[in-house]
């Protein structure tokens, strides 16, 4: 039997076919210290109305990513599952054990949720869940978001995530979800995406997807989370699900990464002052802050530049940082006709 073909060890909870609002455990079973016979919960919240699509909504796949389990939990507790032409099933915190220690990776296995994709029946936590979404849930789908933020280590432009798949379909599908969600930022995610993602297991089942990156900082920025959730009301509105107002943006700006080397990474350990934020357009050269060996204090700070010209779409939130971290995250824009 094929590992796509292998029943998930993980069980429900609640009936995700039953019309109205029930909530539930996707139950982790993982025999550990902390819980030797008993199961690690996964909520599942299920809202379902008259027949027609299924929205899947999924946040905390990193754990210390507030932004997208809020706007999640605001939207399902706003609903009335009767107003709904379809279904909303929303895993708030898919990495729960993650979320409860805010931690981006979950405490039970050391792993990252995504990077973890198609995932294994038989593997550590993290694997059987990513199994489980990939193999059990995301094929109940007609359409996918998965919330991220660039959590306490980083900060993003706010931003969609589409997949630009070998499959021109599926391509433009996600691109028309990241439109319809309305931030004026969007990043496709190209041949430099990890095939490991949220967005990656969609494309294998072929599932209109996209992810998004809400800020972060380790907290919850209020303008971020209502524009979060003003975006799934828009993409509900579009799928024929809600009848609510949508709220869209003309000509949003499309960014890719086009070469890892146009980011700027930390050459060794020492104390970042940074000088250039997400958001800001930057040139070849341009200054990017000092770079301070504080652990070396007889020796000058040294003045750090950007090896590329762009869009600094992320930077990161911590002040010392090692060698091979990323200090600024530089994307390109795409040319409209692409």
């Amino acid at each position: 039997m094929s590992e796509s073909n292998t029943p998930s060890r993980i069980a429900l909870t609640t009936d995700l076919t039953a019309p109205g609002r029930h909530t539930g455990d996707a139950m982790l079973r993982w025999s550990d210290n902390s819980n030797p016979l008993g199961y690690h919960p996964v909520p599942v919240i299920s809202l379902k109305g008259g027949e027609g699509p299924v929205l899947l909504l999924t946040g905390a796949t990193h754990g210390d990513e507030f932004e997208g389990p809020s706007a999640i939990m605001r939207l399902v507790h706003g609903l009335d599952p009767v107003r709904l032409q379809g279904q909303i099933i929303a895993i708030p915190a898919l990495n729960m054990p993650a979320l409860a220690s805010s931690s981006r990776v979950t405490p039970l296995d050391g792993a990252n949720l995504n990077r973890a994709f198609p995932g294994s029946a038989d593997g550590q936590p993290t694997a059987m869940l990513a199994h489980w979404l990939e193999t059990e849930i995301l094929p109940m789908c007609n359409a996918a978001i998965d919330f991220h933020s660039g959590g306490k280590a980083s900060y993003f432009q706010p931003c969609t995530l589409p997949t630009h798949t070998a499959d021109r379909s599926l391509a433009a599908q996600n691109m028309e979800l990241a439109r319809v969600f309305g931030l004026p930022l969007i990043w496709r995610l190209g041949s430099n995406n990890d095939n490991r993602s949220v967005n990656s297991a969609a494309d294998r089942a072929g599932v209109p997807m996209i992810a998004t990156e809400l800020g972060g900082g380790g907290g919850v920025d209020p303008a971020i989370t209502n524009a979060t959730e003003q975006g799934v009301r828009n993409v509900l509105h579009f799928l024929g699900i809600l009848e609510t107002d949508s709220v869209t943006v003309e000509n949003p700006r499309i960014v890719e990464i086009a070469d890892p080397l146009d980011s700027l990474y930390a050459a060794t350990t020492g104390l970042y002052d940074r000088a250039v934020s997400a958001g800001e357009d930057v040139t070849q050269g341009q200054f990017a802050g000092y770079f301070h060996h504080i652990t070396e204090p007889e020796r000058a700070s040294t003045r750090l530049t950007l090896p590329n010209k762009g869009l600094v779409l992320a930077h990161t939130n911590r002040g010392m940082v090692t060698r091979g971290e990323l200090l600024a995250l530089v994307v390109r824009d795409i040319p409209r006709h692409l």
